[in-house]
């Protein structure tokens, strides 16, 4: 009874009031056993999908993460990522306005504590990168207990290269911005195991408290480092940050998914670390980045959107075709989060990068209620199940459950009569509008002697889903 007693005080003294005794019931975000191409959260079958902020939302202390989460929540997104700190912008970079991770002067958090010296570049003392920041874990423990409560899954992302020097300048590993003479080498040898001018031990001490400390979160997953194909960040020392996870790990109680992200685009992955279990691409080439690893068995993510405009038609092309072609996991990049207008309600100017907004997010439900509608545990990616009746241009991605469930997305052309081979049976058929979520057809009940099966005609240019299911 004492030993019983002495764990649960340490745990929560880990994590704060409740949240561990919470996760002692829950295992931490996993692939799904049956299927490890999708997740199992909570004791449910899981696809992650969201429109999220900037990841700026722990390290930027003005910005009001319980609001934002409420605004995720009430929209049935259950993701978002966060930056740990050992980056962040100037105001004005990649031509973002009001940027979450550009916090203003003297509002930046990073894990480690302020030294008793002035110098920072950007307001305040430097840092002292053997201590740690108290005010910063209190806020990232409190962020993933808010997350967690509202069913949010975090991916923390420990690293990110530094595009620029402007971006150098401002990182406390950085030698002109800590106290312990760390960090003098130029911004493409940061993340080596060779040229990093002392840092590694600072990544290695990063990680291990950083994944200590969120131990007992079941809502979590690494990111090793955020577009390390920029940089001069190097597959070994992407392993090492790796290896330091799961070694890190090995003695705590729960262990967490891993991810790396691989490529702008489409990449085929070779050679894979075997504790990486979510591969993630940028502005994603669906299906390809998911076609050309599915053999993996492996969750297949595009967590990163952008530079296709501002408005919302291709980003929701570009979720409903990476899902329904087999991917886990899509991020859209939300820039209406901001300091001030935490409910996703800033209006951004069109030279955005990327876009976002409430009624965008709202597609984005639509898209996970409909995906939700099946058991897509024992779905398949199959864009060959429609043989016909499409105008030139359009393309199709499915899911498929051969004669049982098919969960199909049309997108561009014209007017069309969609044809697939069914086996005879009964089948329910709904066709759904992806942007407003209505139902433009639905034959509850539909007998077929079995072959071929002609939809109803409908127009594609804006997208069509199509569920059918054998009743």
């Amino acid at each position: 009874m004492r030993l019983w007693l002495l764990r649960c005080v340490m745990m929560l003294a880990v994590c704060g009031s409740g949240v561990a005794l919470f996760a002692q019931e829950h295992k931490p975000l996993q692939l799904h056993p049956d299927n490890p191409h999708y997740f199992l959260f909570r004791g449910q079958p899981t696809i992650i999908i969201t429109s999220a902020e900037h990841y700026g939302a722990v390290l930027n202390s003005e910005f009001d993460y319980v609001k934002y989460l409420d605004e995720l929540a009430a929209h049935g997104l259950n993701n978002t990522r966060t930056f740990s700190g050992a980056y962040c912008e100037p105001d004005g970079a990649f031509r973002i306005a009001r940027n979450t991770l550009a916090p203003a002067e003297g509002k930046f958090l990073a894990p480690w504590a302020r030294s008793d010296q002035p110098g920072y570049a950007h307001g305040g003392n430097k840092f002292d990168l053997t201590k740690w920041s108290d005010a910063y874990f209190k806020r990232l423990h409190d962020f993933l207990t808010q997350a967690s409560k509202r069913g949010v899954i975090v991916e923390m992302n420990l690293f990110c290269p530094f595009y620029g020097d402007q971006q150098w300048k401002l990182s406390p590993m950085n030698a002109v911005n800590n106290i312990n003479g760390i960090g003098k080498v130029g911004r493409n040898d940061v993340y080596t195991l060779d040229k990093h001018g002392g840092l590694l031990d600072v990544h290695d001490a990063l990680v291990r408290k950083i994944v200590t400390e969120l131990n007992a979160f079941d809502n979590l997953y690494y990111e090793i480092c955020n577009e390390p194909y920029f940089g001069g960040v190097t597959l070994d020392w992407q392993r090492h940050i790796a290896d330091v996870i799961v070694a890190t790990e090995k003695n705590l109680p729960r262990k967490h998914l891993i991810s790396q992200n691989i490529a702008n685009g489409s990449a085929k992955i070779e050679q894979p670390h075997p504790a990486i279990s979510i591969f993630n691409f940028h502005y994603a080439s669906p299906p390809t980045a998911v076609a050309l690893n599915y053999g993996l068995n492996k969750a297949i993510g595009d967590n990163e959107t952008g530079f296709k405009g501002t408005a919302d038609g291709h980003y929701r092309m570009e979720a409903w075709e990476f899902l329904l072609s087999g991917g886990a996991l899509y991020n859209n990049l939300d820039y209406s989060f901001t300091v001030g207008h935490e409910d996703g309600t800033f209006k951004y100017p069109d030279t955005q990068p990327g876009g976002g907004n409430r009624g965008f997010r709202e597609q984005m439900k639509v898209l996970a209620d409909f995906l939700n509608r099946f058991d897509f545990i024992q779905m398949r990616p199959d864009a060959k199940v429609i043989t016909g009746g499409l105008p030139r241009g359009a393309r199709v991605s499915a899911l498929v459950e051969p004669g049982k469930q098919y969960a199909i997305y049309l997108h561009g052309g014209g007017a069309a009569e969609p044809k697939l081979k069914l086996p005879p049976g009964k089948y329910a058929i709904e066709c759904v509008d992806p942007e407003s979520g209505k139902q433009l057809q639905s034959l509850p009940a539909h007998e077929h002697s079995g072959g071929e099966l002609t939809l109803p005609k409908v127009t594609l240019g804006p997208g069509l889903a199509v569920g059918i299911r054998k009743l």
